[in-house]
């Protein structure tokens, strides 16, 4: 994206047509100092000053633009979206202060995905002008690493199989200039066995893979980000319904969370080492498919029963977070689609987060809640542990019963991790079914920027 491209822009006294910005509380009192007329206009368009109310005014020869919020004096990252949604294109600016952590949902709703369908009626780009020009290119790249997790989520498993999410990391690493590793075929078997067992099933063209990305100082701090890269998931031979598959293009939501956050690390310089590590693997059914029953080894050395082929996305993601405790990392952050009893707890819209240190989720909980992208966190509770045993190997891969879904998932994978590391897991929807200003439906990041302003605040401010 080139400057003169960009949505957010530096103010520097060009023309733009001014945004007023006001609450319900102060609608009375500005509304005075209009004319009759502008307040018959926008008494016309029914505006009082709620939230997410716009409406544009009559001004002389020109207009002015008016956006209703929540709170004049404190903009939240959506206040102004629904004015980026629905104002003609053009340029703006506010008429009084700055737009501050508003400049984010600007850009974001404007998103649109284009892949398949161009919307030939789109409105052209509405462009807000700053005086804050510092916060300009950590804005442009937090809106970028979102568009890019709605890009891939939105993607249909045909054409974002285990290969496409490896183009998408290869091409990060040629952006960056980072080390990329590939395991495949024999080697994967081999040293992934649980990312082979539930991959093997798919076709050729979308062979399970393990995705690793190495980039920056070798003596920073290593950490790592994990992805659950499930490009489909049918339930293998504990099939899924027909409702329960339709949406199963977004269960890579995971790894497009990882290669968003990895491309932020990467492209904010902070100072870490980073792994990457995405299993890409397609859920599928043909005669070689994993069963229930079948006793799995892992690259840990564990024995895991597989009590149902649905409960995959925690067999990969096993064998990855492995493989980023054997190298060193001192914090690992996970991303996975991986539970609907998370979705049954919290919605939609909130992420499940699961942590080992109680540290590490405040500080995640207050990067959300300061910069609009909560989450919640749940208990990983010793006392579940005694759902995940097995007569007949280690652990299962799924507790019976229907209790603490989202738990049970954790502890699984709380195995995988290395004594002492500090751990973070998002149980996250990575899709929203209805759109909200500034949030339009369908692929989602949730949990995406919490987590960057967590590494951002221990890593570089």
């Amino acid at each position: 994206m080139t400057d003169k491209d960009a949505l957010i822009q530096p103010d520097r006294g060009q023309d733009a047509t001014p945004i007023h910005v006001v609450d319900k509380d102060g609608f009375d009192d500005w509304a005075k100092k209009l004319t009759g007329s502008q307040r018959a206009t926008l008494s016309a368009q029914k505006f009082t000053g709620k939230g997410y109310q716009t409406a544009i005014v009559p001004d002389g020869d020109g207009w002015f633009a008016v956006g209703g919020v929540a709170d004049s004096e404190s903009l939240s990252a959506w206040c102004l979206a629904k004015l980026a949604e629905t104002l003609p294109a053009g340029t703006y600016r506010l008429a009084k202060g700055d737009a501050g952590p508003a400049l984010f949902g600007w850009q974001s709703g404007q998103y649109a995905f284009t892949r398949y369908k161009d919307d030939k009626d789109a409105e052209g780009p509405r462009i807000l002008l700053t005086k804050d020009v510092a916060a300009i290119d950590g804005m442009i790249a937090e809106a970028e690493a979102v568009n890019l997790v709605r890009d891939l989520v939105n993607t249909p498993s045909e054409d974002m199989g285990p290969e496409a999410l490896e183009a998408e990391a290869s091409r990060l690493a040629k952006k960056f200039d980072a080390k990329l590793t590939v395991t495949r075929g024999d080697a994967l078997e081999k040293g992934y066995p649980m990312v082979h067992a539930v991959g093997r099933a798919a076709a050729r063209s979308h062979a399970p893979r393990l995705i690793e990305l190495e980039w920056g100082p070798a003596d920073a701090p290593r950490i790592a980000i994990v992805g659950k890269g499930v490009c489909f998931d049918s339930g293998g031979l504990d099939i899924k319904p027909t409702s329960g598959m339709a949406l199963m293009k977004k269960d890579m939501g995971g790894s497009a969370h990882a290669l968003a956050l990895a491309s932020l690390i990467m492209g904010q310089g902070l100072k870490v080492r980073l792994h990457l590590l995405v299993p890409a693997v397609e859920n599928a059914i043909s005669g070689n498919a994993f069963r229930p029953g079948d006793v799995l080894a892992s690259r840990k050395g564990l024995t895991v029963e597989v009590t149902n082929t649905d409960a995959e996305g925690r067999l990969v993601l096993g064998d990855a977070l492995t493989k980023a405790s054997e190298d060193g990392a001192g914090l690992i952050i996970d991303f996975a689609t991986l539970t609907g009893a998370a979705r049954v707890a919290l919605g939609p819209d909130l992420p499940a987060l699961f942590t080992r240190q109680d540290d590490t989720a405040q500080d995640l909980m207050d990067a959300g809640l300061a910069h609009d992208d909560a989450c919640w966190r749940l208990p990983l509770h010793d006392g579940y542990r005694d759902m995940l045993k097995s007569d007949i190997a280690d652990m299962v891969n799924s507790a019976s019963g229907g209790f603490a879904g989202a738990t049970t998932a954790a502890l699984f994978l709380d195995r995988f991790v290395g004594d002492g590391i500090e751990w973070a897991h998002f149980d996250t929807f990575a899709w929203r079914p209805a759109a909200k200003p500034g949030r339009p439906k369908g692929g989602a990041a949730l949990g995406l920027r919490a987590a960057w302003h967590m590494l951002k605040k221990r890593y570089r401010d």
